[in-house]
């Protein structure tokens, strides 16, 4: 045997024992008569003792050992003088009798420890010693537990794990496709699934009623922390099922992963209609973790602005606002700095206004010269603010106001340290719109996607042509202002399938192009069924207390989609062009 312990497993109880060890040489200590260096492997760390006194020149071998040298040794467990409580192996360490180094190593370009002087380009140029950092390798482990966790709860539910295709056919809706060529095929291309949506939905038209994967899919968008162009979802479709045994089943799996990956006991996740997302968070993923909920002093329903010849207000379609609890004693500067935060093209806000209730109770605005003390005082009141509080309002067009006080939002609650990562707030948002209209094709999109029902009650909407009035079937499980995953009850009547098709602008002709493998199997009995698919990388990143999904991925992308370890995408030659009809043969 290689060895007969790791490096994470001796223990004072040990000592005595003969044992063999192998792993990289973490650091090395020169102590004059004595030399230390440290063992590490995936499980830990072990100290390793070489006496001058005792072995000269096994004392000296081990002083001209490199780091992240790959060493195997023999040697007597014994109770470390100075102890390392900080270490699971930290009250022991081996006196070596044998060494042998079974590879050499060059000197790595960073660290190999938790705190690395490696920046994220490097790290990712070398992502293989990367991993043996315990963040990452930890990360990774984390992501096998939610993995081996997911399948453990599914199974027991009678889910049944089915793999569907990866060359598929490309579809125009939503995001692009990565595309390959057919070389058998010439002139015709497969795309990679953006996910195995249409293949679920004919496995529950098979009879399968309960399926699941964990699954790679493939979007060609842009990138950011928590977007890869090839990502991983936990897929899954139920038949004879309507919404709430969806939100149910899987409210138990979130559940159950909190319970066995963090020992986090999850209280019974709330449920919020979109509409009241938009009103009172101003984004369809909320951020629960703390309230701070829009309080609105101008709308078509309300108006505690009006007649003070403030023009910022009385032009504004929406005046709403937050309530920071303890934030009145902000200064001139930190006032300043949320106003420029505003003001960002990315935010949209063309300026701040804010109040303080001081603690007698009366409230000072940067618009005293419009609002009197009573005026004032009806915010407070709106507000429900208590002394010491302070508002913050903004003022415009209603959906870009929202928008822009949903950033504000988060942004005091990460300077008010509201948003720890440690602490967790599920939520499902529910009754999305059906469709959005975009006015550049002026046309309806599928606000999910084209196999998404209406809601039963507004279904004769659609035939009425009040198709904004129309909300989905539709359900997102949001954690700490993440979405996290997504689904929505199917259509399964084909007359209503070719309606929706109609209302998305496609030609009979192009419905059958496109999705007639769909429709067809329909016609021979499609069950009820819906569906939802989580993101596993934001899942385990949001376990992992981190925004960034690229340190839970083995081998990820940089922001350009590049794998910088082996150069990808690159060019290919030649002739594979030619055999791929993408290329002419050179005279």
């Amino acid at each position: 045997m290689y060895r007969t312990h790791t490096c994470g497993e001796l223990k004072l109880s040990d000592a005595g024992k003969k044992v063999t060890l192998c792993g990289w040489l973490q650091k090395g200590r020169d102590l004059g008569g004595m030399t230390f260096i440290d063992l590490r492997d995936r499980y830990g760390i072990t100290q390793l003792a070489f006496n001058m006194e005792v072995d000269a020149q096994l004392c000296s071998e081990a002083r001209k050992l490199g780091r992240e040298f790959v060493l195997q040794v023999t040697g007597i467990v014994k109770e470390r003088e100075n102890k390392n409580l900080n270490l699971t192996t930290g009250e022991i360490e081996i006196i070596v009798e044998a060494l042998t180094v079974l590879n050499e190593a060059k000197t790595p370009p960073f660290t190999i420890e938790d705190t690395t002087d490696g920046g994220d380009d490097l790290r990712m140029k070398y992502r293989y010693l990367d991993i043996r950092r315990n963040p990452v390798r930890n990360n990774l482990i984390l992501r096998h537990q939610v993995a081996k966790q997911t399948r453990a709860y599914l199974d027991a539910q009678q889910f049944t794990e089915v793999e569907t295709p990866v060359l598929i056919k490309s579809t125009p809706e939503g995001a692009r496709d990565f595309v390959v060529p057919s070389r058998m095929n010439p002139g015709q291309f497969y795309a990679l699934p953006q996910s195995p949506q249409t293949f679920k939905q004919l496995l529950m038209v098979a009879g399968l009623d309960r399926y699941y994967q964990i699954v790679k899919c493939f979007r060609d968008e842009d990138l950011r922390a928590d977007r890869q162009p090839e990502f991983t979802q936990i897929d899954c479709e139920m038949s004879f099922v309507e919404q709430e045994d969806v939100l149910n089943m899987f409210e138990g799996l979130v559940k159950h992963l909190f319970a066995t990956v963090k020992q986090v006991d999850m209280p019974i996740v709330p449920r919020m209609s979109y509409a009241d997302a938009m009103k009172f968070y101003g984004s369809d993923k909320p951020d629960t973790r703390f309230e701070m909920k829009f309080v609105e002093l101008k709308s078509d329903q309300t108006d505690l602005t009006f007649g003070k010849e403030f023009k910022v207000f009385d032009n504004a379609e929406l005046v709403v606002g937050i309530c920071a609890k303890g934030a009145a004693s902000y200064t001139r500067k930190q006032l300043d700095e949320l106003t420029d935060f505003v003001k960002k093209p990315q935010i949209g806000a063309t300026g701040l206004v804010y109040a303080r209730v001081n603690e007698d109770g009366s409230v000072r605005s940067s618009v005293d010269k419009f609002y009197d003390e009573a005026a004032l005082a009806n915010w407070a009141k709106a507000f429900e603010a208590q002394p010491n509080d302070l508002l913050l309002i903004l003022a415009g067009k209603a959906d870009k106001t929202r928008k822009a006080l949903n950033e504000l939002r988060l942004e005091m609650g990460s300077r008010l340290g509201l948003r720890n990562a440690a602490n967790y707030s599920c939520l499902w948002v529910t009754d999305f719109p059906l469709l959005e209209f975009n006015e550049e094709e002026n046309r309806y999109f599928a606000m999910h996607h084209p196999f998404t029902s209406p809601k039963p009650e507004d279904i004769a909407l659609l035939a009425e042509g009040k198709l904004d009035k129309v909300r989905a079937n539709a359900y997102d499980l949001v954690i700490n202002g993440v979405e996290v995953g997504g689904g929505s009850v199917r259509i399964f009547n084909k007359k209503l399938q070719a309606q929706m098709f109609e209302i998305l602008g496609f030609t009979p002709e192009q419905a059958q192009e496109q999705f007639g493998f769909l429709m067809n199997a329909f016609e021979y009995g499609a069950p009820p069924h819906a569906g939802i698919a989580f993101g596993f990388d934001r899942l385990c990143s949001l376990f992992g207390g981190e925004s960034s999904i690229r340190d839970f991925i083995a081998f990820p992308k940089n922001n350009a989609g590049r794998d910088v370890m082996i150069d990808a995408p690159s060019a290919i030659d030649e002739k594979q062009m030619v055999e791929l009809n993408i290329a002419q043969r050179a005279k």
